[in-house]
């Protein structure tokens, strides 16, 4: 059964018809493609991935969004160096994204007094601002549109798939168990209804001690290889647990625009998969 919701109102304006994850609306028509990033349980470093990934397109020359969809712990202006940035507005009223490593870049971070000012909205206000981060913002045209989502499988999950034509998701995940079990419910719910899955990423898979050369693996081994296999979708890699990864994104200065060359290609590799699996495979940015 496809999931549908007959009206959504923004900032009172009349309501707009919405579509359904069966015939999903077109809201984010600026954008050839639009990949979600997902994982159904917090701290395993979805985020993170987002940033580093969308960066890593940019690289590649592609014109690239990225959307924070977590309103309740937005995260990604603190790991684009963007925490103190506020929200702009042009001539024709409508928001101006801000912009830093090849990143045109929405949060409702960048719409609060403060940093750390608290958003306690319910889930209908919280879908609606959302839907208005896609609606009123002057995006410009973008070759992908990342959505990084927040935990869960909720109201924030649902309506994306009711208004956007979503290409593909990414799947994040630890190795642990009980990250794979709530991670399984996620994956799940994205096949259910119909959202193409660009396969899944092990994020902290383990690590290598530089003193002994001995790989070691606090957080389990192999989770993120089964839950692909279990659902039948891409493995598409591991990233390891390296303290210069976090400590760059709380810089600020994601590892895949400032890390050494071995940092910059786990992302780069991923990035490729990701896109070379866009369907259709319209080449680089045209």
């Amino acid at each position: 059964m496809p999931v549908t919701d007959p009206v959504v109102r923004i900032g009172g304006r009349p309501a707009v018809p919405r579509g359904d994850t069966a015939s999903p609306g077109h809201r984010a028509s600026f954008a050839r493609h639009v990949v979600l990033f997902t994982s159904g349980k917090g701290g395993v470093g979805k985020t993170l991935v987002a940033v580093n990934v969308a960066n890593a397109l940019a690289q590649r020359g592609l014109r690239v969004g990225l959307l924070d969809a977590d309103v309740h712990g937005p995260s990604v202006p603190r790991m684009l160096q963007l925490a103190g940035e506020r929200v702009r507005w042009n001539d024709a009223d409508r928001m101006i994204p801000a912009e830093n490593f090849g990143l045109r870049v929405m949060s409702v971070g960048l719409t609060t007094p403060e940093a750390d000012t608290p958003l306690g909205w319910r889930s209908a206000v919280a879908t609606a601002a959302l839907v208005q981060m896609l609606d009123d913002v002057e995006w410009g045209p973008l070759d992908v549109l990342a959505v990084d989502l927040p935990p869960g499988t909720g109201d924030v999950q649902l309506t994306l798939a009711q208004e956007l034509r979503i290409a593909t998701a990414v799947v994040v995940t630890t190795p642990g168990v009980v990250a794979i079990d709530d991670v399984r419910r996620a994956l799940r719910m994205l096949l259910d209804i119909g959202v193409p899955v660009a396969g899944v990423v092990e994020n902290m898979s383990g690590f290598v001690a530089p003193d002994t050369g001995i790989r070691y693996h606090p957080f389990g081994q192999g989770g993120g290889r089964i839950l692909a296999r279990d659902y039948g979708v891409p493995f598409l890699g591991e990233i390891p647990l390296d303290p210069r990864i976090g400590a760059a994104a709380d810089a600020g200065t994601p590892i895949a625009a400032v890390g050494d060359e071995s940092q910059k290609a786990i992302f780069a590799a991923l990035a490729s998969r990701i896109w070379e699996g866009l369907d259709p495979p319209e080449g680089e940015k045209t």
